[in-house]
């Protein structure tokens, strides 16, 4: 029963296939149970799907034994593909978080910045959903059992209710009340341990991430000026990246551009995104977490970036659709704890205390 409803909510709510859309499901191999609902619910939606299961070690695979020629190519296969889909479904189920520790930095830089035109089109052109089928290693890398994990993810799913897509809407409801009043902004002040960063917001347009693109979800964000940030920001919660975990990250701006970048553990993974392209240096988003049903890290950006009371900032890629100019073949999100004597102000004004969402109550 959850299976069927984890799928519909995915291709019903999410990406909401339509008769005659050709729907892109890309899920890993221990997800294999959920791949089935996925079609079925595509099919019975009118739609068409097209199915791409993917073992553990795909990518590690491409970076350790891809030719110079082909990771210098273009990925005309992936770009015409992405190009035919109306709607895309990741479904991420990692069985070992470490599959592509040790891999050659350079070369991973080289195969994100080969995808990252068709990476765009998705992400700009598709209505897409990513998600992440709970696992033992997952459970595992979050310091939980497996039962505990799979309950704490479809509970921030809302899977347990018997009509999720309400509750999304529901959620999406007050986080469009943050966004009417966020659209006039302009200043941005983040303050905490370590942490004293100002940027603007003035022009671009706040998007309430209410589950259609992330699931699970919980956010509002935008796409910062890219010259405005000035000052240092510390990242206390972990983030695993490329195949390796990075802790502790402390980034200093000026004119919007990284200057300075350290970090506790990672450090040369750290310098290796930084130095993927030109763009890596900017920021392409700010973001609020607000999902009520996630509370603590597990090494999962996608759930650890929703965090009720955080805030997260995405270094490389901007997002056109909020009036962001920042091209990069990255977009790494960083987790900004601010729930224990951190706050968040806008325009002067009290946004964010110790974790409380001032605007909502």
């Amino acid at each position: 029963m959850l299976t069927e409803r984890y799928a519909a909510l995915l291709t019903g709510y999410c990406v909401r296939v339509q008769p005659g859309d050709r729907v892109l499901l890309n899920v890993d191999l221990a997800a294999a149970g959920l791949a089935r609902a996925l079609c079925r619910s595509v099919l019975a939606a009118g739609g068409e799907p097209f199915l791409r299961l993917q073992y553990p070690e795909a990518v590690a695979d491409v970076v350790e034994l891809a030719s110079d020629a082909l990771l210098a190519s273009e990925a005309a296969v992936q770009q015409r593909e992405i190009e035919l889909m109306q709607a895309y479904v990741r479904v991420a189920a990692p069985e070992n978080s470490r599959v592509a520790a040790g891999a050659d930095q350079s070369r991973l830089a080289r195969l994100d910045k080969r995808l990252a035109a068709a990476n765009r089109h998705r992400v700009e052109r598709t209505r897409w959903v990513t998600t992440l089928y709970p696992t033992p290693a997952a459970a595992q890398e979050a310091g939980m059992s497996t039962d505990a994990y799979r309950r704490f993810v479809f509970d921030a799913m809302f899977l347990y209710d018997e009509d999720p897509a309400a509750r999304w809407r529901e959620l999406g409801e007050r986080q469009q009340r943050l966004v009417e009043r966020l659209a006039s902004a302009d200043a941005v002040r983040l303050e905490g341990p370590g942490t004293d960063l100002r940027l603007r917001v003035r022009g671009r347009t706040w998007a309430n991430s209410d589950g259609r693109r992330n699931m699970p979800s919980g956010e509002v964000f935008t796409s910062p000026l890219e010259d405005s940030a000035e000052g240092v920001v510390r990242f206390t919660v972990p983030s695993a990246v490329r195949g390796s975990v990075v802790e502790d990250v402390s980034l200093r701006f000026e004119d919007g551009r990284v200057v300075e970048a350290t970090a506790r553990r990672g450090q040369d993974l750290l310098d290796g995104m930084l130095a993927t392209d030109e763009g890596a240096r900017y920021l392409g988003e700010i973001g609020i977490g607000t999902n009520p049903h996630i509370r603590v890290p597990t090494l999962k950006t996608l759930f650890d970036e929703k965090i009720l009371g955080t805030v997260h900032l995405a270094l490389g890629r901007s997002y056109e659709s909020s009036g962001g100019r920042n091209d990069s073949a990255i977009h790494w999100d960083l987790v900004c704890d601010l729930r224990e004597g951190g706050r968040v102000t806008v325009d002067g004004e009290p946004f964010l205390e110790d974790g409380r969402l001032l605007w909502l109550e």
